[in-house]
């Protein structure tokens, strides 16, 4: 075992401060990684808050972060993947017990047993729960860590490991491509990536966003036409007429004036995770046969699909960088919405001056 410094959350109200944390020695199927960057997701500041507690309490100290970019220190001798000075990833899961139904098809997101890279039972006993990324190293199992295109900016790539997986497994699923409209919701963190995937894939891009201020963003992104939705006529010109929606809205919003947007069988998938229910009218499902479903990140193999496409296609997250020491101001701001469209930390900042 080892000391790793880190910044954690010591309650709910706590700031994140400066710390440091266990770490266990690689197994031999193990990975360790130095740090470069790891991105900030709102679920990072929800669990931090201890805001989703009806579906999973927070355990402190805590250290977040699921979005790690970094390099490969030492490896353990079964190691057949990566090798010292690879470039890797490592997203929202360490572990999975590989046998479950849902393993068996690389569905590791969906496993019952599964390890998220923080706040879940650390199984190695190390700690009592798992730590996260706003650290200066970490030690995971080799499956669980993902190669890293070496034609990408590693900052602008950290947030693909969530926000990438998020938006790339539901559009993929859905077939979309040359043909389809493809509308997405909300143009944040994850909604800024689901328009630069869309338009990779080669769909006709809807942004639909409740600010007139960022529609020239929108088009800069890749979106061929961007809906005000406040704008209740600018809606109803597009009724009927989406096959696919990806919703990133987080906040409570109506989800019937985005489903009557739908074609007949089409697709609304949820990504956002508002922490108050939905109101949901039957009619906007039956009248067309519209489906509504949700997403949760990805599998392993699909995870490095997506770095690949993104690889191939030069598509990163845009990113805010920031030293560690001004992850609170970064919190305070993701609540007001303040950052275009992702922050990242630069781990440098955790080494001495």
């Amino acid at each position: 075992m080892y000391q790793s410094k880190a910044y954690s959350a010591a309650s709910a109200t706590s700031p994140l401060a400066s710390t440091v944390i266990p770490r266990r020695d690689p197994t031999d199927r193990d990975v360790q990684i130095d740090i470069l960057f790891c991105g900030i997701c709102h679920s990072d500041l929800h669990t931090v808050r201890n805001e989703w507690s009806s579906v999973m309490q927070t355990a402190y100290p805590c250290v977040p972060g699921h979005e790690i970019v970094g390099r490969v220190t030492r490896v353990g001798a079964a190691v057949t993947k990566h090798k010292t000075g690879d470039l890797v990833g490592v997203g929202c899961l360490v572990d999975s017990d590989r046998t479950c139904p849902c393993c068996r098809v690389n569905l590791e997101q969906l496993c019952p047993n599964g390890t998220f890279t923080y706040n879940s039972p650390d199984k190695h006993g190390a700690a009592p729960v798992t730590y996260g990324g706003y650290s200066d190293s970490i030690v995971v199992d080799e499956h669980f860590v993902l190669r890293i295109p070496p034609n990408l900016d590693l900052a602008g790539t950290a947030p693909l490991l969530c926000a990438g997986i998020t938006t790339y497994s539901p559009l993929k699923r859905a077939g979309v491509g040359p043909g389809k409209k493809v509308g997405i919701v909300g143009l944040g963190g994850l909604g800024h990536m689901g328009v630069k995937l869309a338009d990779a894939f080669g769909a006709h891009v809807v942004a639909i966003t409740t600010s007139t201020s960022k529609r020239a963003d929108a088009l800069r992104l890749g979106a061929d036409e961007v809906v005000i939705s406040r704008n209740a006529d600018e809606l109803r010109q597009h009724a009927g007429t989406f096959d696919f929606i990806l919703d990133c809205v987080a906040a409570e919003h109506d989800i019937n004036a985005y489903l009557n947007l739908l074609k007949h069988d089409g697709n609304l998938t949820l990504v956002g995770a508002p922490d108050k229910p939905l109101s949901l009218s039957a009619f906007s499902l039956i009248f067309g046969r519209r489906s509504l479903s949700g997403s949760l990140i990805g599998g392993i193999a699909e995870t490095q699909e997506m770095l690949d496409f993104c690889g191939a296609h030069q598509i990163t997250s845009d990113v805010e960088i920031i030293p560690i020491q001004q992850v609170n101001e970064a919190y305070a701001r993701l609540v007001k919405s303040d950052v275009k469209y992702r922050f990242c930390i630069d781990m440098a900042s955790l080494k001495p001056a």
